[in-house]
């Protein structure tokens, strides 16, 4: 078994250490490529951090028919191109906000709406268990990067990432009854 074969089939096995091999050996290089695409370096960080923890987590399904570059290239060059097209649907939401103004009483309303769902966000964000609350709050409200969240509170990037999923999967049940209001909400301010 070649070293090539020796990685898939150890990561595909759950082997941490031939994870960890994978990840030290490509993380850097596809952050530049990555960066090729979208053209900010924390993007592109963000963007491969997030490629190896969805291949870790659905590792026993992966499907890796070439070397482990190329099919981490291939993958990294599909989230960028991805990324791209999610940043262009929010470019037009914007531009169509732009073109197409609310009248005053949909305005009103709208705003009514908003203030409601705020109390409620912020009722809920404060159930949140107080570290928890505090990854959430400096990942939503500070726009701090999953990294800069680590580095600041001392944790693993890892540990944000799983506190924010929990924190996500929470707010989804407690405001799954204000959905329509939300997803007005989200289009205007997108």
């Amino acid at each position: 078994m070649d070293d090539q074969q020796r990685l898939i089939q150890g990561l595909k096995d759950g082997d941490k250490k031939a994870f960890e091999e994978i990840y030290r050996l490509y993380y850097p290089p596809l952050c530049f490529y990555c960066m090729r695409y979208v053209g900010d370096l924390e993007e592109a960080k963000e963007i491969v951090q997030g490629l190896f923890l969805k291949i870790w987590i659905k590792r026993n399904e992966l499907e890796i028919n070439t070397s482990v570059k190329s099919y981490l290239y291939r993958a990294v060059q599909n989230h960028a191109l991805n990324y791209l097209q999610q940043q262009k649907i929010k470019q037009k939401y914007l531009i169509d906000k732009e073109q197409f103004p609310v009248n005053q009483s949909e305005n009103g309303q709208l705003k009514l709406e908003e203030e409601e769902l705020k109390k409620v966000i912020k009722s809920a964000i404060l159930k949140l268990p107080e570290k928890r609350r505090k990854i959430f709050e400096l990942s939503r409200f500070e726009d701090m990067k999953y990294s800069q969240i680590a580095e600041h509170l001392t944790i693993s990037v890892k540990t944000v990432e799983a506190q924010m999923s929990k924190s996500l999967s929470y707010l989804r049940v407690v405001l799954k009854d204000y959905m329509t209001i939300f997803l007005i909400q989200l289009l205007w301010l997108l």
